[in-house]
This record gives structure tokens, sequence and C-alpha cells, in this order.
């Protein structure tokens, strides 16, 4: 299958995925009748990860479900009550599991949030049962390669000069890290997530399984949503990034925001991280949400919806 490679724009990016890219909520590569949700933001930064305490040892990859089964993003969807006519929010929470204290935090937010290991991670086991017990729905954060030669993904990151055997093996480890997620998001990955050869195995791979492709969308040529729909992956794409810059009065105004989008498009998803001030705001926030007409839903709520609208919600 061929596809039409997008013109890669080389930017410098910023904070612990990369580069941030502007995305109105629903909007997909091509579409450019949908107007940006946001401006692009500063270079891309390495989190600068703990390293792993625990054995990085690669497991083989679980069997398939049967034919029959349920995909593991329905399987392991968060139930939603019925929303009505009120449009619909998810945020995601990243770059989870290393700091624990701040992790803590965040589950114990009113959700139900979508909260993103990171693969890396110690005693992921124990830190994404207890998001689970808190009603929150899980993704795992997958590290890959910035753009910005210096930003160091963290351990087991994907890179396009990986072999495709290379990309799988560590693709693999990460998803044999903990259980119970509906899907990945990226870590970083503008010069990943845009390598057309790079990203096929990854799609391959999310589609045998039955898990979720959400874009973080670090990059203005990430190929990520339409490899998805061409290897019939669910798929989604943020629309807002919460915390670029911590001050407070500048995540209130990206929380108004997402509440806009959401308006407009019926849904809107929202990318933030375990900060004391994201933390903060988010606990002032949420429990606004239903006054407000809008329900706060899990991210696999949004890709339901949004494929639905798109006639792929039986994929």
């Amino acid at each position: 299958m061929v596809f039409c490679a997008g013109a890669l724009l080389l930017a410098t990016f910023s904070f612990r995925h990369g580069e941030k890219l502007p995305g109105p909520s629903g909007a997909r590569p091509g579409e450019a009748s949908v107007a940006p949700a946001q401006p692009f933001a500063p270079p891309e930064k390495s989190v600068q990860p703990a390293r792993p305490t625990e054995e990085a040892t690669l497991r083989p990859p679980p069997p398939m479900p049967p034919a029959a089964a349920k995909p593991a993003w329905l399987r392991y969807a968060v139930p939603v009550p019925p929303t009505g006519n009120r449009t619909l929010v998810a945020v995601v929470l990243d770059d989870l599991g290393l700091d624990r204290a701040r992790t803590a935090e965040a589950i114990r937010l009113s959700g139900p949030l979508t909260l993103s290991f990171m693969t890396y991670a110690s005693d992921l086991a124990a830190q994404t049962q207890a998001a689970r017990r808190a009603a929150h729905e899980l993704l795992l954060h997958v590290p890959m390669e910035a753009v910005d030669q210096h930003a160091d993904p963290g351990p087991h990151g994907l890179f396009t000069a990986l072999s495709r055997d290379e990309i799988l093996e560590r693709l693999r480890w990460g998803l044999g890290r903990f259980d119970g997620f509906v899907g990945i998001n990226n870590h970083m990955g503008s010069k990943f997530t845009s390598d057309e050869r790079a990203m096929a195995p990854v799609m391959e791979e999310l589609h045998s399984r039955g898990l979720v492709f959400l874009d973080s969308r670090t990059s203005p040529s990430s190929a990520g949503i339409r490899l998805a729909v061409a290897y019939g992956v669910p798929h989604a794409a943020r629309d807002v990034f919460l915390d670029d810059e911590q001050r407070p009065a500048a995540i209130d105004k990206q929380l108004a925001r997402v509440e806009q989008l959401a308006r407009q498009h019926g849904s809107a998803i929202a990318i933030g991280h375990p900060h004391d001030t994201t933390i903060a705001a988010l606990k002032a926030w949420l429990p606004l949400l239903g006054e407000k007409g809008l329900a706060l839903v899990p991210v696999s709520a949004v890709v339901r919806h949004r494929m639905s609208e798109e006639g792929e919600v039986g994929r």
C-alpha cells in the first residue's frame, strides 16, 4: 500500500511529549476545513526519565483472543453512563508511574480520567491496579524518537533507525508491562510518528491486539491517524495540551479552550501531566463539568463517538 508522505515540518517542541501541535477536536490529517486548536508550541525537551529499577526482560506477546471475543479496547473500556445531549470531554494524564506521589494524586482526582503510564516506570502492576480501582481508564505511554536529537525518550524507545523486528521487540516489551489498558499514546515521537515505515509495524501490532492509538500530535506531519485508518486501528488525536505553561492562569485558559472545542465539535481530548498546578486546576474544574453541560468520559468513549461519526466503529 502506498501512502503519500506529508512534508516534514522540522520544528523544535517543548515538554515531556515533545513538540506540541495544534489540533481541533476530531480533526484528521488533511482536513483543512477545521481551524487549528492552538498555535505551535516551543521545542521538545527530554523528560529526564528515571531509569527502571525492575529487571527489563522481554516478554513474548500474549496469545491473541478468539476471533469472536471483543477487542481489548472494548473489553477494558471504562463503562460510561448515558450522557444525554451533553458533549464529551476526555482528560488524559500521561508520564505517570515515575513520580509515585504525583501519580497517586492524579489517581485521586474525580473521574473517569484516562491515565497513561510510562512503559519503563517501576511497580506498574500495583500503580495501574490502583488506577483501575478508582474507575480510571488506562493507556500505555510509549516512548518514541523526537526530532530533537538531544531529547531522550527513555529506555526501550522506538527509533526510526531500528529494524522492523527491533521496533516490534521494544513495543512488545512495553505492551507486556501491565494489563488492562485500552491502547497506547506516544511520548515525544515527533520524528517517529512522522515516519510511515517505522509506524507501520506499530499499527500492525495494535490491530492484531485490538488496541487504540491515541496520537498525542507532537508533530504536524504525524502519519499516526492516517495509518490507523489504513490498518483498521481504533484511533483519536488530542486537541489541547493543558500545561505547556504551568502557570495556573495559563492552564485555566487551556481548560476553557477544551470546553469551547467540545461544544464546537461534540467532543474534545485534553492531555496534561501530573504537575502540581495541573492537578490543582483539575481538582477545581472537573466537578463543574456537569453543570456546564459537558460529560467527562474516558478516551475510549471519544474514540467510539468519533469513529461512529466516520462509520468505523465496528472495527
